[in-house]
């Protein structure tokens, strides 16, 4: 199995740019706990430390697509080296307020908004890259493979990482950490030359190619946050469950299940030659990860939860490959990034609504409820999506897609 991604990471230039852009990927998975503590510590409340990293995350949602946009319009060098400047000044300017006594909650959540704008879209730049690196078919599925369990890998290790650090020093460290990571990665990726090939376009694209104007995509996005839901109530309700048993420990043994369920599914998914189209993949995907979500809600044992959380995770890294692939075939080159964003965005929109949802829910009903919960949510976007995508069926691409089976 390993043969095909190492042929993926040996092609030329692959790991110049590669390595770098999760260099800087890992500040993103670093960032939010690091956040929490610093705003916690300065202020003494955790309601201004939850409230600055919402508004950090809520930001970085709402502008990934403007962001990966000014990237296809500018070029990955400046754009990318900008953000990432910006990012890091911003994350230094917050360690700066915290390391002041007595800092403003207001203040600081503000400023956590505000940086929340300018985190460089790493992945969906890097994805682009394998687009050019690698041709459509077996191969680019590896590529985006590849790329999606190793992100899954970062998230994982990255709050383990964060804690160290926290545990070693100051947060005001750990955020000027958390901000060199993240400029030294981009740095790195845009100073390789197939990043310095990704230049700005002559001209703005036509409206009628935006991401969002293409049949079918909107489906797909749909989809996706159904896929975001399931993830979202899967890490609120899984420490729910755990700090139900008396052991908060246990929460990071399950949703270490559920992530390495996803990192497992993401190679299998990847080593296979498929048949299907990406259409039926992405319904597949979701539909199964749908019904074994729900079917958590019936699991006692918690050793038996966090095998059927990996069950559950299976489906997360192939369901987001199939993703991306649908937003290279669905869109124009010249708008490939800020595709790719969307599909990042549809499936964090998810989680974080489900975030919210659940998390009410389990505060006034048994845990193991919640995931009945996301998964009813789930299903009514599975079937929203699958109703547009029938009445697209005569649209090209995604016609082109369902007679590829």
């Amino acid at each position: 199995m390993s043969s095909g991604y190492l042929e993926v990471l040996r092609t030329t230039g692959a790991l110049r740019v590669f390595v770098p852009a999760l260099v800087g990927r890992l500040s993103f998975a670093i960032v939010t706990l690091v956040l929490l503590f610093a705003v916690q510590r300065s202020t003494d409340s955790f309601a201004a430390a939850g409230a600055a990293t919402g508004a950090f995350g809520l930001a970085n949602v709402i502008a990934s697509p403007y962001r990966a946009r000014f990237v296809d319009r500018r070029g990955q060098r400046f754009a990318l080296n900008s953000l990432a400047i910006a990012f890091a000044a911003g994350l230094g300017g917050i360690a700066a307020l915290t390391a002041q006594p007595d800092p403003s909650s207001g203040a600081l959540i503000g400023l956590a908004a505000i940086v929340g704008l300018f985190p460089p879209p790493l992945g969906a730049s890097m994805r682009v890259l394998w687009g050019s690196l690698t041709a459509p078919g077996a191969l680019r599925t590896k590529a985006y493979s590849i790329d999606a369990v190793c992100e899954e890998l970062l998230f994982t290790t990255g709050p383990l990482i964060a804690a160290a650090t926290l545990s070693a020093a100051s947060p005001t460290v750990g955020l000027v950490a958390t901000a060199t990571v993240a400029l030294a990665g981009t740095l790195g990726m845009t100073s390789s030359s197939l990043s310095r090939q990704h230049v700005a376009v002559t001209a703005s694209p036509r409206k009628s190619s935006r991401p969002l104007r293409q049949s079918g995509f909107v489906a797909v996005l749909i989809a996706l946050l159904g896929v975001g839901v399931i993830l979202g109530t899967v890490e609120v309700v899984a420490p729910a469950i755990a700090d139900s048993q008396g052991s908060v420990g246990l929460a990071g043994i399950l949703l270490a299940s559920f992530a390495a369920g996803s990192a497992v599914g993401g190679l299998l998914y990847g080593q296979r030659t498929w048949r299907s189209s990406l259409v039926k993949r992405l319904l597949i995907s979701v539909t199964v990860m749908t019904a074994l979500c729900a079917l958590l809600t019936t699991i006692e044992f918690v050793v038996v939860l966090g095998f059927g959380l990996a069950a559950v995770g299976f489906f997360l890294a192939p369901s987001l490959v199939t993703g991306y692939l649908l937003a290279d075939d669905l869109t124009a080159a010249e708008v490939r990034t800020e595709a790719s964003s969307w599909i990042n965005t549809a499936v964090n929109a998810g989680a974080a609504f489900a975030a919210v949802m659940v998390g009410f829910a389990v505060d006034a009903m048994e845990p193991r409820l919640g995931f009945i919960i996301g998964a009813a949510v789930a299903l009514i976007l599975l079937i929203a999506a699958t109703v547009l995508i029938l009445r697209n069926i005569k649209a090209a691409p995604v016609v082109n897609q369902l007679q590829s089976a």
